[in-house]
């Protein structure tokens, strides 16, 4: 989703580890790489306070995002730990990363995947069942007419400098929308997006257009995802539907959007138990979408939003952890 943006299961997180991390010793300095979005800026504020209060790490947020932070992390071994590198656009240069032993992978912190594809409102999937996928979408104009034209059905793309505009475009030219009777909505930015799916919540009217989770707008609106009626094509990802200017794009899925943690090598010599941990703790799209919800309806900032998770959700987080630190992190709280 982002630019350029081992597995955990969701069961392990709700049924929790029989090697839950725990810690032995100090573990000294480790660094954390806040992301520029809302899902990692929370994340790196869980993990600071869990590092801090469970296994007495002297932990240190710092800026980052993802090509920077995983150059810096791969070529000076600093910061220690990027908390949600959604690794689809650069898994070669990962895994010979990997290989070479200059950075290793933790937990696939997003347990069911990221998710990226065409929705619709929940409310107008519950009164038109026949709408299933894009294609059943694409037959139907007359089911969401645009705002400024009305006699064409309007689909509303991903915005500029994320690579999900591309797809979007391939995807509107490779099921023939323009020739099935629609134009699709250059929405301009991400609060541009978000606020033409508000606008059709707010009077109940049909929305047909890009999104994608964990993001704070699916934990306050309920959206169907449209079933892409194909099986994903890696090749065809890479020929065509990923590409910009390639001019004849076929019917495909969308790739899997894995998202991970990522470490140096230093954690484990500081910590064994730290790093049992960042390889341990994963949660779902709900529980983040939810949250994320919270934190822009309080105009929470990452330290209040984990904070937060940490008080009311700890049938989640005491999961990622020994009992004796799980006892130790809610004696800070």
């Amino acid at each position: 989703m982002k630019n350029l943006l081992a597995s955990t299961a969701l069961a392990a997180c709700v049924l929790g580890f029989s090697g839950a991390a725990s810690a032995q010793e100090s573990c000294g300095t480790l660094t954390i790489s806040v992301m520029t979005w809302a899902s990692a800026e929370v994340l790196a504020a869980i993990d600071e306070f869990i590092l801090k209060n469970g296994f007495d790490c002297d932990a240190q947020s710092i800026p980052g995002d993802t090509m920077p932070t995983f150059s810096s992390m791969t070529e000076k071994g600093e910061p220690d730990i990027a908390g949600e590198m959604w690794v689809n656009q650069f898994r070669d240069q990962i895994d010979a990363a990997v290989k070479e032993g200059r950075i290793e992978y933790g937990a696939k912190v997003l347990a069911d995947d990221a998710v990226e594809g065409w929705w619709i409102p929940k409310y107008f999937a519950d009164a038109h069942p026949e709408i299933k996928t894009i294609q059943d979408a694409i037959a139907r104009p007359d089911l969401f007419p645009g705002t400024e034209d009305t006699s064409k059905g309007a689909v509303h793309g991903c915005f500029a400098g994320w690579g999900c505009q591309i797809t979007t475009q391939q995807f509107f030219k490779a099921y023939e929308a323009d020739k099935k009777g629609f134009v699709l909505i250059d929405t301009g930015s991400q609060a541009g997006l978000d606020g033409t799916v508000a606008k059709a919540y707010e009077s109940q009217k049909p929305w047909l257009g890009y999104y994608w989770a964990p993001t704070a707008l699916l934990g306050k609106y309920e959206m169907k995802q449209l079933e892409f009626n194909t099986s994903y094509d890696d090749a065809e990802w890479k020929r065509c539907t990923s590409v910009a200017d390639c001019p004849d794009p076929k019917i495909n899925a969308w790739t899997k959007s894995e998202v991970y943690t990522m470490i140096t090598p230093n954690v484990a010599k500081q910590s064994a138990g730290a790093a049992e941990y960042l390889k341990t703790r994963a949660w779902g799209n709900d529980t983040v979408n939810k949250l994320l919800a919270w934190k822009e309806e309080n105009q929470a900032n990452g330290e209040d939003t984990a904070l937060h998770f940490l008080e009311t959700q700890p049938e989640i987080w005491t999961q990622w952890v020994s009992p004796e630190i799980a006892e130790k992190i809610k004696s800070e709280l």
